[in-house]
This record gives C-alpha cells, structure tokens and sequence, in this order.
C-alpha cells in the first residue's frame, strides 16, 4: 500500500466528532482519494469517549491502519488518551484555552490555537472543531475554497448567515496555521478519481433496493438501524414499502407475509433481535417462502456492547429455528461487497425458496468507505425462480402442487390469487399439496420424501456458489484464514510481513453455508503454517471448519474487546507464533484506550 494519511477527531458525545469527519471524508474523495472511517464510540447520548478516525491515500484503503498523522482532541481526555500515538512528523490541533498537551514524541508538532482569540465562542459552541479543520486543511496543503465549498453544503439547509459565519472561523483557523505551524512533509495528493463514500448499512439497503426489494420492516436496533434509516427516506423513490413494527418476532413474519404475497422482502436488525427471529425463520423454510435476514453483529451476549463490533453470531446463525432445513449464509467482504452480495443473496434465495441470512457487522455497518461508483451503477440481473404469476394454461392434469416432490428439491411456487393455483401454505409438515401429514395419518414414507426433497436443495445452492480462492504466492511461509470483514486488514498485514521478509498468502470465506468444505481442505493441504484471524473469544469459524471438515488450524489470532482488528495485531501474532510462541488473542491497542 501506498502513503496514507490519518487523522484521529476524539471528543465526548455531543462535542460534534462526527461532522468534521464528515467534512474530511467530502473534502478527500473529492480530491480522488480513497478513504475508510470509522467510530469508536460509547453507548450514550452525551459525555463518555468517542473517537474517530480518517484514513486516506491515493491507493485503496481497506481499514483504519496502525497509526495516526494528524489529532485533532476536542477535550482533555482524549488528550491525554491519545497524544502518546503521534510519532515523528505528526502535529496535534488543540484549543490551547481549554486544553493542556502531556508527554509527546519527538518531532510530534503541537499546535496550539487561540480559539476565544480567533471566534466569538459565546455565538459558536463548536468554535473549536471548526477552527481546527481549517487549521488542518492548510497544514495538508489543501487550498481553501474546497473546504468552503463543503461547509456552505454541510450547512445549506440553514440560514446563509449561520454558513457565512462557519466559513470565516474556518478561514480564521486555515489563515493562523498558515502563518504559525509547519505544513505536513507530504501534500495530500489529488487525482481525477471520483469515489462514493457510504456505510455498510448503506450499501445493504442499495443493494436491496437494486435487487427489487419491494418491502422493508425492521424495529430499530444498532448496529442495522440505518438500513432501516436509508430504507425510509428513499421508500417513495425506490417504490419500497417501509414499515417500522413493534418488536423482532413481528418484524421477520411480516417480512415473510409478504414475500409469501410475491415481492422480494428484506429485514435487518443484530443480534438480539435475530435470536427473537429464530423460529419463524424455520417457518420460511418449511412454507418454502424465501426472505433475506440481515444481522449486523455487534459485541454480546445480551445487550452486551451495543455500540462494538464482533463476530460472535455465527453459530446462532448456523443454529437459528430447529430441525433441518437448507438455507445460505454470507458474509460480505468490505463495505462494497455489501452492496454487491445483496443481488447474488436475492437471486439464491428466490431460485431454491430457503431463507437467506446476511451475516454483516458494526465494522462494516457503521464504517464508511470509498467505493468506485461502477460498482454501484449497474442493474443486476433478476432471477425470480420458478415463479407463477400468470395462468398460463393451468396446472395441467392432477391440478397444482405447491409442494411438488422433483428432482432439484424445488418446486414451481404461484403467488396467491393466480387462478387455478389455489393451494394451502404450510407450517406443519405436509404432503405435496400442502395438507398436512398429521391431518391424515403420521406418513413415515411422506415425511422422509418430503425432507429429502427440501434438503436436495443444498445441492443446487452449492453448484451455484464458487469457493474461496487463495490469495497471494502459493508456497508462502503462513496461511491466514478469515472471513467476512476481516479482509481488508488481513491484506495489509499480509503486505507488512512481506516487508519483514514474511510471505503470506489468504484464504477467506464469503459464503458460509455453503462452505465448500472439501475445496478449502484442498487449497490448504499444502500449507505450511495455517492460522485463522477472527473477531470472537471462541475461534465460532475455527469450530465450524473443524466440524464440517475436520481441518484443525496450526493457530489462532483472536480479538475480542469491540474493537476491530488493525494491521500491527495480525503482523505480531503471526511474528510470534512463527517463532515458536501460541497467540491466542490480541490487546486493545492505544488508539482505543
């Protein structure tokens, strides 16, 4: 990877982190730069510690990296939290009327602004911020008028006085750095690259949209709130039904009610909810109804850590409704894949009438990332299945069976009301026209046909996913072994070993169910060393491989604390355990504390 830069904005709740990331975020993608943010923040409206960071560089930035460039601390607190990560060429923006800088590095540059001297802070409570973002923009050789073009838009909607004034507290802060501290060594470059920036739970809600989503329902729980957010604000546009209900359990059988009625329906929520989701979820395989379910994992159990990111739902994912029954499982890769596996998630779970369970995370969810706009900028292919939506002649001889034993295990489903195709929906164990077994007698032959029928149909869904591939040289020193959104920070690691004279190559799994067991053995039989990198105390995928496969990983890199992996935690582990030491988990690294 190439030069990046990273800036660290840390406050209390309500000291206005987010909209100087906001600005930064605007300000460098349109410079043509890539960018990944992300918040650590507390589950509270006001006080506690949030911080964030900006990181952005002229090549793809796939995470929040190991270091910062650039503090911006809105408080004391954050301070003396995060001062000690500036390293040598790094500058620190404060307001020297209310803060005191600690012990620092040498050649860390501190730059103290005179805020009451520099605005009226009696008019403006968020002075500060402002002042340090122009004082910023100077000291990374970014001329003014792309930060005045972003203000005038971040605060369009109010009264032009109230966007005059911002403007000039942060010409103030622009012009006083310029004339008082040292530019950074390396200009923020500029390309003619234009990128989006948007949130995880952005793109699942576009990617639903763009899959024909046709209703939407969801009680609001974080991290997938803003599924629901986007979701509601587009509804008239995108001809989407939103519907806010009134807790899980009626979320996931509203959303089944009506993809039973025909359109494709989607819920999202974390979790807690997807626990309450669990039995009806058995009724959409049994029905044969297909729904997509997206769970936004945050840190458990319980309300556990609501506002921390984890992957510790697989196995509830893998467990969720009794009994057997096929369904698909996947974790996308980065913010885009959000977008992008919604189309593939929609046009499975259609084609084999099964529930689909889109397992993201608070990382992804709430993380925003620059996306090329091609990938979003294409109508994916629709594949309804073997849908009924017209009569068509009828149903022929011996009349309509919504359950209908064939070969692939899926059968020709009609949407209610389409004559001639009158037929039962069933919950119960049933035989091909939907009257239930234990209406009539307990069919031993019936039943076993009739499961056999549903499960022919993992078949299908794994002829038609591909397995991972390795990533990286064939004959490297370690195999690291991810899933989901551990991605991005497992390449780069990759790229720093290689500096160190380390080679790593990388497997990771996007479709969890189906896992294409036998193809993973195989790609890993020639491995030197293995170790799987996830985001939960128990190894969940570490087990699940094991089960599925019996391949037992050579080690372990396990993080825990609700905070996503960065780079330098997967380089040491690796480092250690190559040398003969077992690293089973990670610390919180500093910029956490």
């Amino acid at each position: 990877m190439g030069h990046t830069f990273t800036i660290g904005i840390g406050g209390a709740a309500g000291q206005g982190v987010a909209t100087p990331g906001d600005i930064f975020a605007k300000i460098f993608s349109r410079r043509g730069l890539h960018l990944n943010a992300y918040n650590a923040y507390q589950s509270i409206i006001r006080g506690g510690h949030t911080f964030l960071t900006i990181r952005t560089g002229a090549d793809p930035v796939t995470n929040m990296g190991d270091r910062i460039d650039l503090l911006i601390p809105l408080n004391q607190d954050t301070m003396d939290r995060h001062l000690g990560l500036l390293g040598e060429g790094g500058a620190c923006l404060y307001n020297a009327d209310t803060i005191q800088p600690g012990t620092h590095a040498e050649g860390v540059q501190l730059c103290a602004l005179p805020v009451s001297t520099l605005a009226d802070i009696s008019r403006n409570k968020v002075a500060q911020n402002t002042i340090a973002i122009g004082a910023a923009i100077s000291m990374m050789g970014i001329g003014f008028q792309s930060l005045e073009d972003v203000i005038r838009e971040q605060f369009g909607r109010k009264a032009a006085a109230v966007a005059d004034e911002n403007v000039a507290v942060a010409r103030a802060g622009y012009d006083y750095a310029t004339q008082n501290f040292r530019p950074f060594a390396r200009p923020l470059p500029m390309s003619d690259n234009r990128y989006a920036v948007l949130s995880g739970n952005t793109a699942l809600a576009m990617g639903g949209a763009a899959a024909g989503v046709k209703f939407y329902c969801a009680y609001p729980m974080s991290p997938s709130t803003g599924v629901l957010h986007w979701m509601a604000t587009h509804a008239r546009e995108a001809g989407i039904m939103v519907r806010q209900v009134e807790d899980e359990l009626g979320v996931v059988n509203m959303a089944i009610g009506a993809a039973q009625a025909g359109v494709r329906a989607m819920c999202a929520t974390s979790g807690g909810g997807f626990a309450l989701m669990s039995e009806a979820l058995g009724l959409s395989a049994m029905a044969e109804i297909p729904i997509v379910v997206i769970d936004c994992q945050r840190a458990g159990p319980s309300t556990g850590v609501p506002t921390k990111t984890e992957q510790g739902d697989l196995w509830q994912m893998l467990g969720a409704a009794f009994g057997d029954y096929p369904r698909v499982i996947a974790a996308p890769l980065d913010i885009a894949d959000c977008f992008t596996l919604l189309a593939e998630m929609w046009n499975l779970v259609d084609k084999f009438q099964v529930p689909g369970l889109v397992l993201a995370d608070l990382l992804l969810s709430e993380g925003r990332l620059s996306v090329d706009p091609k990938v979003l900028d294409f109508a994916p292919h629709v594949d309804r299945g073997e849908m009924i939506t017209s009569p068509n002649g009828g149903p022929g001889e011996g009349g309509y069976k919504r359950y209908k034993i064939t070969e692939s295990g899926v059968s020709p489903r009609a949407i209610p009301g389409v004559p001639g195709y009158t037929h039962v929906v069933a919950s119960d164990e049933h035989d091909e026209d939907g009257v239930l077994i234990s209406d009539m007698f307990t069919n031993t032959h019936k039943r076993r046909a009739m499961m056999e029928k549903r499960m022919r149909k993992e078949n299908g869904i794994a002829a038609a996913v591909a397995p991972p591939k390795l990533q990286g040289p064939a004959d490297a020193d370690v195999t690291l072994i991810g899933w989901g959104s551990t991605q991005g920070v497992i390449e780069e690691a990759r790229a720093l070993l290689a500096e160190e004279g380390i080679t790593a190559n990388q497997l990771q799994v996007r479709w969890i169910v189906p896992l294409h067991g036998e193809a993973i053995v195989e790609q890993l039989k020639n491995a030197k060393r293995t170790i799987i990198v996830e985001n939960n105390y128990s190894g969940q995928f570490a087990r699940y491989l094991r089960s599925e496969t019996s391949f037992v990983a050579d080690g372990h890199i396990r993080k825990y604390d609700g905070e996503p992996f960065m780079p330098h935690h997967i380089v040491e582990a690796v480092r250690e355990q190559l040398a003969g030491g077992v690293t089973l988990s990670v610390p919180v690294h500093e910029i956490m504390v």
